[in-house]
Formats: C-alpha cells, structure tokens, sequence
C-alpha cells in the first residue's frame, strides 16, 4: 500500500498546488486603464478586490481613491467640493461647508426605492389586485440588475471611484456590521466620513470576513452633454435605489441627496439590516436612543420612534426644564436592539453623526443640535450670509441679518420680504455625534446600553393623547402596527395628509411588514426577555386656535418623567377602555 499512499500524496500535493496557481492567475486585477490615486489597492482583503473590480470593469471610472478617514482626506473632500462649485466654505465658522444641490434632488425618493426578491410577498403583504401596498415596493431581482447593468455601464466614466469601507456600529462591536461603498460622489465620502465610522480600522477589522455591498453613481459620466448650472450631477429623471436583501446589497443610482446616496444610512441601517436582524433574531430600527437622570442619580434608557421630521433629534438632544433631571444623547435617528445572554435588551446607535433637518433649529427649540453643528459640519440646501454663516427659518433671533445679504438655497438673492424660504424645507446639517455636548458617556460602548422604555409617536394635530401606556408588549406592538402620521418635507409627499405609519418604518421596512410585526411579537416568547414597557406621544395636538396644546421640546421631559416613573410602576393610571391609558398631569 505504501507505493499508493505516496502516488496520493503526490497527486494531493500537485493538485493544491495548481488549484493555488488557478487562484493566483483568478485573483482580482485592477484595470491598467485605472489609476490609483489614494491608497494601495494591493492591500485591500480579497474580498474587496474582488467588489472593486467587478463595480470597476462595469462603471469604467478613471481613478480610485481607497478612503483611510484621516482628517487630511477630509479636508481635500472638501476642498475638491469647493474647487468644484459644489461647496463654499463658511468663513464664519470652524471647518463648515455649504452645500446646494440640484432643485429637483432635495429628499428620499420612495417612489422609486425598491426591495428585490425572488418571492413578492417576502417584501410586501398580500393585497388585492389593482390595489398598491404602501408599507414597501418590490420588484423582481433578475429583471431589476438587468436595468441597474445598463444604468451603471460606464456611468463613472472620467470620474474617480471612492472605496469607502464603514462601519455600522463601533468598530468591532457584536452589534456592528462592515459596508463597502463604491460611489462617484465626493460629497457623499466627505459625508460618509461624517456619518459612519469610516477607513483603514474598518478594513483591519473586516479581514476576509463578508460585508454589504453598496454601490452608488450619480448617473452623469464625463464629459457632460450639457452644462450642469447647478454644479450638482444628478440623474433624476433615471434615479433608482434598490435593494437586494439576500445578496446583502444596494444599488443606487442617479441621487446625491443623502438618504439616496449615503447608503450607510436608510438602506443600510433600517432596509437591510432589518432584514438581517430578523434572520438573526434582533431588531433594526427607526428610533432615537436616550439616556434620562433622575434627580437621585438614577439612569434609564429609551429609545423612540417618530417618521422623518417629526422631533427624534430634538428629543434626542432634550435639554429638561425640570430641576435636578439630566437627559444625555445615545442616537437621534437609528437603533440595533438585540437581548444580551440576562434578557436585557440592548442597543446601539449603528451612526457616527447627526443628519439633522436644519429648519427650526434654534436655541430655543434644540440648542444643543445648534452648538454642534458649528464646528465639522456640512449644510446641505441651506442659505448663506454675504460673510460666511449659514441661516434656515428658525434663526430669526440667533442670525442679525441687518446690513447683511443672504443668498438662498437655490443661489439667488433672498430678504424676508422675498415671500420663499431661505432654506429648503428638507435642509440638512450632517456634523460629527462627537460634537454633540450631552452625548452619552456610553455611546459607543460595545455591548450597546439597556432599554427600559419605547416610545411611538408621530404628528396628529387631532384626536391623540399626550401619551397613553400599552397595556402589554402584544398591545404594544398592536399600538405601534397602528401609528399615523401627518406626512414632512422628508419626502417627495405633497400636503399634510394624515397617513399610516407602522412602527415609524413605513418607508424603511426591509422584508413584508406583516413578517415584521409577527417578528415583534416572537420576541416575547423567549421568557427570559425583559420587555421594555411601550408608549405612544404626541406632541402635535393643535387646539381649534390652530395652535399646538403642548409646548413641547424642553418640557417633553415632564412627558419622560411620567414614562421613567412608570416603568417603576409608580403612579396610578386611567383606564380607559379598549385602549388608552392616559397620563394624569399632576406633577
């Protein structure tokens, strides 16, 4: 037998070593048409190499530039910008920039954001025919990366590929997950490197495990056909963004705006990753995270979900009026919530910044966003003063505009005798979590910090209660399933009319919503979990005045004073059947 072993060992030892020389010879290779202008490509894990090339060969860009997230890569971003007509530096302020976009790229566009699987209703509830679901829309895989081929063919040409490897979450977190974004747009890397944790750490971290896919182009190859008044590339009459949860990936195309092309964002961290949180048994979701301190030192954290525009920063970053409470900033947009091996339900914030909506915000109603984005921030569809300070419809008494011109967010000239907004309805401040001075002490603390509480909670002008308690997680969940909502400039909607809004998740929902509730409410048969207690707010109940009842912001912690004391089951309670326990105002 001894002379077959050997002939065996020999073979084996031959065949590894070709299949190693077929590797070799199959391994990923730049095209030499491509010059690397930042970083080392060799260096990327394989993996990577292989994403690059692929998105390469089809996009067909003329450079490519591997982002380390050093604070020199940031400021060349933004000098590019600037170079480019893109961006003005605020002369007036510590490292800001002011960005205006094209008029017809200003928000999310749900009309055209997309969720591929092979089985329709895996994305969206059964309906009857002839009539269109509103909680996600699909489209089939195959027939969709047909079209996005075609979109994407050359679409980079004469521009450079940014590699933009991120992190959701704290770099090696068990909560975290790693993208890797390949965008032309050196305003979505400059903002990436805001938003996200960002660079050369999260390549160290990644190794050759997996990672999302995200890929993104503005749809305009150089040279253009015509000229771009807007300095502003954007394809919108092609725009697409789309998502493909089992390949755990997105393709966006033809938008700069944010929630289109910072893809680390709304299709990442709500779409996909609530896709995968129900794969593997936590949730992603549409919620601040805050911590509150009782007079006697106590601490609890909640998390709240309201739409886009409807007060999650402004409660994020809550500055109580209340004597001896202390409220501190975990997250003001997105939470990743999983039960840790006690039951307790932990979470994180998956985001590195704030993506703010500017208009509105002022000493008075959010002072603390305020003083953050004064420093590291970019302002997107924002006016600006003749001397380098930015200015929205709320700053009527932090910005002396007397002897000063303003130029609005559409770059024309603009007086408050004008009869339009100085800024657009949408408007953005992205600025660094770091800046922000209540941020939590545990913010990025690995293990995530424990939930006690979840608020749902949208605008009704009528009909809704300050806050009532669900009598249960079923009725919770019931509660949030139920949520409506008076529709924001977050989106392309029109009017202000009243529409649903399940769980604050309606345009974010990454598989069929009625998987999602059942997956709410799976939750609860794990006996070990300690379910934080459910509540819904509404701070826009108007009277017949038109005027809103509650004054809200500063005072809203009279509201999470009642929630921390209810969640030790103090005070009594009004029961008021089917559904409503409302909150007696006595302290």
């Amino acid at each position: 037998m001894a002379p077959y072993a050997k002939l065996l060992t020999r073979f084996s030892l031959h065949s590894t070593h070709l299949f190693r020389a077929l590797q070799l010879r199959q391994m990923a290779s730049l095209s030499k048409n491509i010059s690397v202008t930042h970083g080392n490509f060799e260096t990327l894990p394989n993996k990577v190499k292989d994403f690059v090339v692929q998105k390469s060969e089809l996009c067909q860009p003329d450079f490519l530039h591997i982002c380390d997230g050093s604070e020199d890569e940031a400021q060349s971003l933004a000098d590019l910008l600037v170079k480019n007509g893109t961006a003005r530096k605020l002369e007036k302020m510590d490292n800001c920039y002011a960005v205006r976009t094209n008029p017809a790229d200003v928000a999310r566009v749900e009309s055209k954001t997309l969720i591929c699987t092979e089985n329709k209703h895996d994305t969206v509830p059964h309906t009857r025919d002839g009539v269109r679901c509103s909680v996600g829309q699909w489209t089939e895989p195959k027939e969709m990366k047909e079209k996005l081929q075609g979109l994407f063919q050359g679409c980079m040409k004469g521009r450079t590929m940014y590699v933009i490897p991120f992190s959701m979450g704290p770099v090696g977190s068990p909560l975290s997950k790693i993208g890797i974004e390949l965008t032309d747009s050196p305003y979505v890397s400059m903002s990436m490197g805001v938003m996200t944790r960002m660079g050369s750490k999260v390549l160290n971290s990644l190794g050759d495990g997996d990672f999302v896919k995200c890929s993104h182009s503005v749809g305009q190859p150089l040279p253009l056909e015509k000229p771009d008044p807007y300095n502003w590339p954007c394809n919108p009459e092609k725009t697409v963004i789309t998502h493909f949860p089992a390949d755990r990936e997105i393709i966006s195309f033809g938008s700069g705006y944010g929630g289109n092309s910072l893809l680390g964002k709304k299709c990442f961290a709500l779409r996909i990753a609530s896709a995968v949180a129900r794969d593997e048994g936590w949730l992603a979701e549409h919620m601040l995270i805050l911590g509150l301190t009782n007079p006697q030192g106590e601490k609890k954290y909640v998390a709240a979900a309201f739409p886009s525009a409807c007060g999650k920063t402004n409660l994020a970053m809550l500055t109580p009026t209340l004597p001896g409470w202390k409220a501190e900033c975990v997250g003001d947009d997105i939470a990743w919530m999983k039960f840790d091996e006690e039951g307790v339900l932990r979470a994180i914030n998956p985001e590195y910044g704030f993506f703010g909506v500017a208009p509105g915000t002022s000493m008075e109603t959010n002072p603390q966003a305020l003083i953050a984005c004064q420093k590291n921030t970019v302002f997107t569809n924002c006016a600006t003063t003749d001397d380098g300070e930015i200015y929205w419809e709320g700053l009527e008494k932090e910005v002396n505009l007397e002897g000063r011109s303003v130029t609005d967010w559409l770059g024309k000239p603009w007086t408050k005798e004008s009869g339009t907004k100085a800024a657009h309805p949408n408007s953005r401040f992205c600025t660094p979590a770091g800046n922000c001075k209540v941020i939590d002490p545990l913010w990025e603390d690995p293990k995530g910090v424990p939930i006690s509480a979840i608020l749902f909670g949208g605008r009704r002008p009528e009909g809704v209660p300050l806050i009532y308690e669900a009598f249960n997680w079923q009725h919770g969940v019931f509660v949030a399933s139920a949520l409506c909502s008076e529709t924001t400039a977050a989106a392309e909607h029109k009017g202000k009319a009243i529409m649903r809004d399940p769980f604050a998740m309606r345009p974010f929902f990454g598989y069929n919503a009625g998987h999602y509730f059942k997956h709410w409410l799976s939750l609860e048969d794990d006996k070990k979990h300690q379910l934080p207690k459910i509540f819904h707010v509404n701070w826009f109940r108007k009277g017949e005045d038109g005027k809103f009842l509650w004054p809200g912001f500063g005072e809203n912690c009279r509201v999470l004073k009642w929630v921390f004391d209810r969640v030790d089951g103090k005070h009594g309670v009004h029961k008021n059947p089917p559904s409503d326990i409302y909150l007696k105002m006595t302290h």
